[in-house]
């Protein structure tokens, strides 16, 4: 590491998570999604850790993030959640890679791209009021169904996700849920039927539903699904911190200007630290104003973020080296998301690979 700026796993964390969630989720399966490089902590890592404590399959959007997984020599089952053009089917099928299939027509293109050496594992997407990818109608349904004609096709599961899942009186949740069902009597002897994400899977825990998985995403690494959820994940531990440390330590003069534009002008004397982070790592220009942690005490980043580093006004002097906490420890993820007007998924996938996790 060429640069004191980095991201901190807590392994630890990530591994108590998964223990108590798949304590709680009774006798149905555990599918860890790791898409998008584990929400920025690192696919591989995570799906070792989720393995060993017991997640029983994985999950990511991409098929290039399953093979790097297979490549990593992870033999779990793995679903990709994302859609496949047609002439990659036979890709897939050669890392054993599950996909999701959400039209005939989608399906009859792809049994041309299989050859007699393929076996093809396949999930059916419902839309049930996501408004994304899936079978809309029975009658679609029905059509992919007469599909299935095929040795080198193997129907393993169907699915949908919910839309709502994290407020608690939506009134679309359940609607979402009796569709879903709907299609799952039309589809009997099917082996997996999931539809729980992290917002849902304890909410359903122990319900009278055919369900076996629950994916979970972001309670895997210890982020909240929404505020509502709080009382359903409070065993949660967060498994992310982001760290630099003070690369130059100055103390301007009144009038004095920082950054571009000149948008802060120092009213007195006052300690300036230059923190080696910028929007290119991921750490949005929209953070001006936010409050970064220097030994316990909330410093404010003054001037605009730049491409390589940011500036933050200090109480006091402070020796080039000391550490910064963008995220972590009185520095709450959500409070960052909250500032940014997005979500925690959102802050966790920004970050780029120009900073090391460890």
């Amino acid at each position: 590491m060429y640069r004191p700026t980095w991201i901190e796993i807590d392994r630890a964390a990530i591994a108590h998570n998964v223990r108590e969630i798949k304590a709680r989720i009774g006798d149905q399966s555990m599918m860890a999604v790791v898409k998008a490089d584990g929400y920025g902590h690192g696919a591989i890592t995570v799906a070792e850790i989720a393995l060993e404590n017991g997640a029983d399959l994985l999950a990511v959007a991409l098929l290039e993030e399953a093979i790097e997984l297979r490549e990593a020599g992870i033999q779990a089952p793995i679903l990709m959640l994302e859609t496949l053009l047609p002439e990659h089917v036979s890709v897939a099928s050669n890392y054993d890679v599950a996909v999701p299939v959400f039209s005939a027509e989608w399906l009859r293109q792809a049994k041309q791209h299989l050859t007699e050496i393929d076996s093809l594992r396949i999930h059916i997407k419902v839309d049930s009021g996501m408004g994304r990818l899936g079978l809309q109608t029975m009658e679609e349904l029905d059509e992919l169904l007469m599909e299935l004609d095929s040795d080198l096709l193997e129907l393993e599961g169907i699915y949908t996700h919910f839309a709502t899942a994290d407020e608690l009186s939506s009134r679309l949740f359940e609607q979402q849920r009796t569709t879903f069902l709907g299609f799952v009597e039309r589809v009997p002897h099917v082996r997996y039927i999931h539809a729980a994400n992290s917002a849902a899977a304890i909410r359903l825990a122990g319900q009278d539903d055919p369900f076996n998985i629950v994916r979970i995403g972001i309670a895997l690494y210890g982020a909240m699904p929404s505020d509502e959820m709080i009382p359903y994940y409070d065993f949660l531990q967060p498994a992310f911190s982001l760290k630099s440390q003070l690369m130059q330590v100055k103390c301007v003069e009144p009038g004095q200007t920082i950054s571009y534009g000149a948008t802060y002008t120092a009213p007195t004397d006052e300690w300036i630290g230059t923190v080696p982070i910028g929007y290119a790592d991921g750490w949005s220009r929209r953070f001006q104003g936010y409050s970064l942690i220097v030994d316990g005490q909330p410093c404010e980043i003054v001037g605009r973020v730049c491409m390589d580093r940011l500036m933050i006004r200090l109480p006091q002097e402070y020796p080039v080296g000391t550490e910064v906490t963008l995220i972590g420890t009185g520095a709450p993820i959500d409070e960052a998301a909250h500032w940014l007007g997005t979500i925690n998924y959102e802050v966790l996938c920004q970050f780029s690979k120009r900073v090391p996790r460890k």
